[in-house]
């Protein structure tokens, strides 16, 4: 028989067994497929020049992260590969092959998986390119015509950087084959296979995970200024490798100290399965740690977008706080331009207000700004009642300022309470930040302070004084229909100066962050399903190494029933240390997404978790099927 025929035989005959591998790097290669046709199609190309950038940078950005994750996927799926095929194939050393030959035998059969996860990946990425064009848009809430074509360049580069990656495991694994003794072939799959741990050891690690743990839970929900960025970057940190020494030390030492308990180890079949777990937790705590790490990447991704998305829903409303907004040296335009309006369009509320616009240079605060303008407590009250605005605020005292900002993308500052203001010499307390949108879209293009009335008024010789006008009609898409009345007062002379801003309702810059949220989503999926065959995976694994110890103790009488049970509770423990510590840790990173984009994450959280419950229940009744039947625990 051919090495050709004889790799055909043996992927057809263990295919099925590799089938949760080959679906997720399917979805994998589809996902990233689709992601590249987006950048060379041109289905946001009427978002503008702008947006499409935008939009195409963050493709990029995401397909770079998806990259390194097939790359760890990659690495991680060949290896356990590796690991079960070099004892079957071993055999063969007794058939008078080669290493060479066995090499190339495992280099055939994992090429041939390889290439049908990128057959169906590309085939369904094809397929289903206009569905995931109009998935992508509909979820993002994007109106743009959908273009049909496909370009064979986001084929030949999906394709080209899978071979890339998947050939380098495959000749790593040829390499290891070559190298191994015989000894080694056959004994691959059993070694350091029950190894009870020092408990000194253990100690010493539980007590760094935790402390570490602890501290990266702790910075990641800090309140700070400018060294937020630097908090969360430690914390992402801190949290990977409390992680590690978590399921490294504190998770063994858990289940030792339990099974130390023999009141507690002989009830209920415990005695089975409990210390089954603590000889298996050295050989597989990286797994569990891997995939608990890529579900807290999953529900950060998915937290993320949504959080994108309500901001984004927050910009939009406060930029249309106003449909029209005058900035003038004139005082006396208020009821001119309210006429001009109200010929064509009925108007929903209005306002004036003065501000203070003062010289850069006598102001000095945390963050320089090119223009600064300062408003008068009792006027900022006054347009928060004629418009319905929130303005809950006390009385400011003279050496007290509030700021007026806009809404961030993202704000790295969770805390700006405490921070000093000095205007032409004299200190100010800031007492507290506000985003209410009071002056609309001006607000995001000059940097607005409240003062007191005595301190505005004291102020004035410092600065020039403007007035701003601002109107929102009743149907703001009807905007065009006063936009050309209100251009007959516009003007720039010395001595009437009169600026107009019209906000466009349909207006397209800001529209790749809806983008963003649908691709963490998709990230998300391809996480949780990566996640949930990683386990399955290394669960498969294991079953073909306990088969002998099931024979043995179904000779010591015990009942099938009994070991099935026993091993649903052990293959349950398995997924369940990944799931509990992911909940707990990505609580404290969507806590602090929240804290950074000001929204209610926890609806999400929620919800990302019961998704992954149901992947992770899925995995586990399947686990448990393909166990018990591999490891010879149900009759066949």
């Amino acid at each position: 028989m051919s090495m050709m025929r004889l790799a055909m035989q043996n992927v057809r005959s263990s295919f099925k067994n590799y089938l949760s591998v080959v679906l997720s790097l399917s979805f994998s290669i589809l996902v990233l497929l689709n992601f590249q046709n987006i950048i060379y199609s041109d289905v946001f190309d009427g978002l503008g020049g702008q947006s499409k950038e935008y939009i195409d940078t963050l493709i990029r950005v995401i397909s770079f992260v998806l990259c390194c994750f097939m790359f760890f996927f990659l690495w991680y799926a060949t290896n356990v590969f590796l690991t079960k095929r070099k004892r079957e194939i071993g055999i063969y050393i007794f058939m008078g092959l080669s290493h060479q030959k066995i090499g190339m035998l495992y280099m055939l059969e994992t090429t041939m998986i390889g290439l049908s996860a990128l057959l169906i990946g590309t085939v369904c990425g094809v397929l289903f390119t206009q569905l995931f064009q109009m998935i992508l848009l509909a979820v993002s809430d994007i109106a743009v015509e959908i273009s049909f074509d496909f370009s064979y360049q986001p084929l030949f580069i999906t394709a080209g950087i899978y071979l890339a990656m998947y050939i380098i495991f495959v000749i790593k694994g040829y390499r290891n084959i070559v190298r191994s003794s015989v000894m080694d072939l056959v004994s691959a799959a059993r070694q350091n296979e029950y190894v009870r741990q020092n408990k000194r050891l253990l100690w010493i690690k539980a007590a760094l995970g935790i402390v570490i743990l602890t501290a990266g839970y702790y910075l990641a929900v800090k309140e700070g200024g400018q060294e937020v960025m630097g908090n969360v970057f430690a914390a992402v940190v801190l949290v990977v490798v409390g992680i590690y020494f978590l399921f490294g030390g504190f998770l063994p030492l858990i289940f030792q100290s339990m099974a130390e308990k023999k009141l507690f180890l002989y009830q209920k079949e415990r005695s089975l399965w409990i210390n089954h777990v603590i000889f298996r937790m050295k050989k597989n705590y990286r797994t569990y740690a891997i995939t608990c790490v890529m579900m807290l990447c999953s529900v950060t991704a998915l937290a993320t977008g949504a959080a994108m998305k309500f901001r984004y829903d927050a910009m939009v409303h406060f930029r249309n706080t106003y449909t029209f907004q005058l900035l003038s040296n004139q005082n006396n335009l208020y009821e001119t331009a309210r006429s001009l309006i109200e010929k064509d369009n009925p108007i929903a509320y209005d306002s004036e207000i003065s501000i203070l616009q003062m010289d850069s240079d006598l102001v000095k605060t945390r963050l320089f700004h090119d223009n600064y303008a300062f408003l008068s407590f009792s006027q900022v009250k006054r347009l928060a009642e004629n418009t319905g605005l929130e303005f809950e605020y006390e009385p400011l005292e003279d050496d007290e300022i509030l700021e007026a900002s806009h809404l961030y993308l993202l704000s790295l500052m969770t805390d700006r309470s405490g921070e000093t203001v000095t205007i032409n010499g004299k200190s100010y307390r800031q007492t507290d930040e506000t985003n209410v949108p009071y002056l609309g879209y001006l607000q995001e293009q000059m940097s607005f302070y409240i003062l007191s009335d005595a301190e505005y008024e004291r102020l004035l010789p410092l600065g020039e004084e403007l007035y701003t006008y601002n109107y929102r009609i009743e149907d703001i898409f009807r905007f065009r229909e006063s936009s050309d009345d209100l251009d007959t007062i516009v003007s720039n002379t010395d001595q009437n100066y009169t600026a107009k801003v019209t906000i466009d309702p349909n207006s397209s810059d800001i529209e790749w962050i809806k983008v963003l949220y649908t691709v963490c989503i998709f990230m998300f999926l391809v996480f949780v399903l990566a996640g949930g065959s990683i386990l399955f995976m290394k669960l498969y694994n294991d079953a073909f190494e306990e088969k002998e110890r099931y024979q043995v103790l179904k000779k010591l009488g015990i009942a099938e029933r009994t070991l099935k049970k026993s091993l649903a509770r052990e293959l349950l423990t398995a997924y369940a240390m990944p799931f509990l510590v992911t909940a707990v840790s990505a609580y404290f990173s969507v806590h602090a997404l929240e804290q950074m984009m000001h929204s209610s994450l926890m609806p999400i959280y929620l919800g990302s978790l019961g998704v992954m419950f149901f992947v992770f229940f899925i995995s586990y009744r399947c686990s448990v099927m393909v166990y018990a039947k591999h490891a010879g625990v149900t009759s066949v």
